[in-house]
């Protein structure tokens, strides 16, 4: 697939894309013989790409996964406790990868896992906003709760986004609830809920940006499809 040179240099680690532009202005990259222009595009299956004469080596190949995490097991890659961790349950994947964000110990559902740094820090960097859904199920007066869950609400003294709430059914005097937040502060739709009055027992991810759990089964992991990963970028 066809690039900005700037961005390919990037990936196979030559340099910065900035840094990248003045290689190609300065007449040091050349694509199939011949000097390249700013702006210019390849691929790097197809052309040959050389900075000050040698070829650029293939871009490291990076991997994206999913997994329905159950509870019970941390996000993390290790735990000074001695807890499972969600390492565990990909560690056939064959590479190591760390999560993307976190779902606490006793959260359930779609959690991503890669050992992309780039796609990492733009996933969990405020000014992105990628949303996130949670089916919630909860105890508590639903119908008082609902308005005070779409805000305003604060957290450690900091206004969050108006999430986005719908009632998916009714139990008794709690139901599940559909909420969708930009955020990713700890813990923080359990803390939502509990100015709401509620009480939450049981939280499962369903959703993070364009990317559905699905019918992935609590403890599987799959790897994300090309079309999956231009979704999250």
């Amino acid at each position: 697939m066809e690039e900005r040179l700037q961005k390919l240099l990037s990936a196979a680690g030559v340099a910065s894309r900035r840094t990248a532009e003045g290689y190609i202005t300065a007449g040091r990259v050349t694509v199939n013989g011949i000097p390249a222009q700013l702006g210019e595009r390849a691929d790097p299956t197809r052309d040959i790409i050389c900075v000050d004469g040698r070829p650029l080596s293939a871009p490291e190949q990076k991997t994206y996964l999913m997994l329905n995490k159950p509870r019970g097991y941390v996000s993390t890659l290790s735990d000074e406790r001695g807890r499972p961790t969600v390492s565990k349950l990909v560690e056939r994947c064959g590479v190591r990868v760390w999560p993307v964000g976190r779902l606490d110990i006793d959260s359930e559902g779609l959690l991503l896992l890669t050992d992309d740094g780039e796609l990492t820090q733009r996933l969990i960097h405020p000014s992105h906003e990628v949303e996130k859904e949670y089916h919630v199920w909860v105890r508590g007066n639903v119908q008082q709760g609902i308005p005070i869950l779409k805000g305003p609400l604060s957290l450690d003294g900091r206004a969050l986004h108006p999430a986005h709430v719908v009632r998916l059914d009714w139990q008794g005097e709690g139901g599940r609830l559909s909420i969708t937040i930009h955020e990713g502060r700890n813990r923080q739709v359990r803390r939502m809920c509990a100015l709401a009055g509620l009480t939450v027992t049981r939280l499962q991810r369903v959703r993070e940006g364009e990317l559905c759990l699905g019918d992935l089964r609590p403890g599987h992991w799959r790897r994300l499809t090309e079309q999956e990963v231009a979704l999250l970028r």
